[in-house]
């Protein structure tokens, strides 16, 4: 027993062993721990979310709950140990020790803002499957903004602290000089605190959300997400294209997912040596076939629109419900078949087709 109480460095084995196996302990029963106690409060929060899913939250919340534990547990048990006098410097006015107990202190605090954020990870994710389950696409866009914005702030905070711990810098005196290099900052991310200010009118405007098929600057695309600086659509193409929410607002936007009706419009320009009798039939058979389809058309209007000297423009107008634009596509390829098959059955000619000319070059002899 003499050899665990020999010192080295200012502390004995028994100590060193001592402060081992609490580390060694932890480390084999952090999974273990971490898992039982996630266990206990999961049914806390079953009291409030009936429909929560377990494993969602530990695979949210275990990892860094399991890191929390055992940097807790490993910075307080090499507390206890006694500082070795060999290593004891000072370092512009502060000690090694007083260093490293900082640093401990900050990295408990980091890895306790971690365990936060994956909380607030987790109850975004149970909110936002809630929001699924109404009709109001709003709610999704508000979840999603505010564990953004939420995070941010939780991050803030962390940092805040961190450097009052491992500094030991008043938070009074802190926050002013952050407000000094933050108004600094502000003119040198003139266009970040733009694109900040402009996902708030977002989302307080509603112009848009998350899901919607919209038209901005010639880009068209569905919506995927509505962030603190930009907006992500998904365009026909398969790619995703990042557009700043200052320009997002500052832009004309035509949001397709709020139309009641789907509009098309055929312009036929027939010949003007088209006879009467011929458009007639034309404009009748037009008609025929709007009202064959009547039942996915409201409305619809055919109607002779101009005879001039270039031609006989003949207008085809019709409007679905907001249907799947692949349905509107079958639908419009359906009905110009139609007309095909129309024009063809009266041998209709389109104005400006190439006429055939014939040239003699016969020599008139004398």
């Amino acid at each position: 027993m003499d050899f665990l109480d020999q010192i080295y460095f200012n502390n004995t084995i028994r100590s060193y062993c001592i402060v081992g196996g609490t580390i060694l302990v932890a480390l084999l029963l952090k999974r273990y721990l971490s898992r039982y106690l996630v266990s206990i409060f999961f049914l806390l929060i079953k009291r409030i979310w009936k429909n929560v899913s377990k494993q969602s939250f530990i695979n949210l919340v275990a990892v860094p709950f399991e890191w929390f534990i055992l940097i807790f547990v490993s910075v307080f048990a090499i507390d206890k140990l006694t500082f070795p006098t060999i290593f004891f410097y000072t370092i512009y006015g502060h000690t090694t020790v007083d260093i490293i107990s900082r640093t401990g202190t900050g990295i408990i605090i980091a890895a306790f803002i971690w365990l936060v954020l994956r909380l607030t990870d987790f109850v975004a994710l149970v909110l936002e499957e809630n929001a699924k389950l109404t009709d109001d696409a709003r709610d999704n866009q508000l979840i999603i903004f505010l564990r953004d914005f939420l995070k941010v702030i939780i991050g803030i905070i962390g940092i805040l602290l961190i450097i009052k711990a491992c500094f030991n810098q008043p938070l009074g005196s802190l926050l002013t000089g952050l407000s000094i290099v933050g108004a600094a900052l502000a003119l040198g991310a003139k266009e970040s605190l733009e694109n900040l200010i402009a996902s708030f009118i977002i989302f307080f405007d509603k112009p848009f959300f998350a899901g919607d098929t919209v038209k901005v600057n010639n880009i068209i695309g569905r919506v995927e997400r509505i962030g603190l600086r930009s907006t992500r659509i998904l365009t026909a193409d398969k790619t995703i294209v990042t557009m700043p929410n200052k320009q997002m607002v500052d832009s004309i936007v035509d949001n397709w997912s709020m139309r009641t009706q789907r509009r098309a419009e055929i312009v036929l320009e027939l010949s003007v040596k088209t006879t009467a009798g011929k458009i007639e039939k034309v404009v009748a058979g037009l008609k025929a076939i709007m009202a064959d389809n009547a039942e996915n058309l409201s409305p619809y209007s055919v109607f002779l629109k101009e005879v001039n000297k270039n031609g006989i423009t003949i207008v085809t107008e019709y409007f679905t419900p907001q249907i799947a634009m692949s349905d509107f596509d079958g639908l419009k390829q359906t009905i110009n078949f139609q007309i095909k098959k129309l024009l063809e059955e009266n041998a209709v000619e389109f104005a400006g087709e190439p006429n055939t000319i014939v040239i003699n070059n016969d020599v008139v002899k004398e």
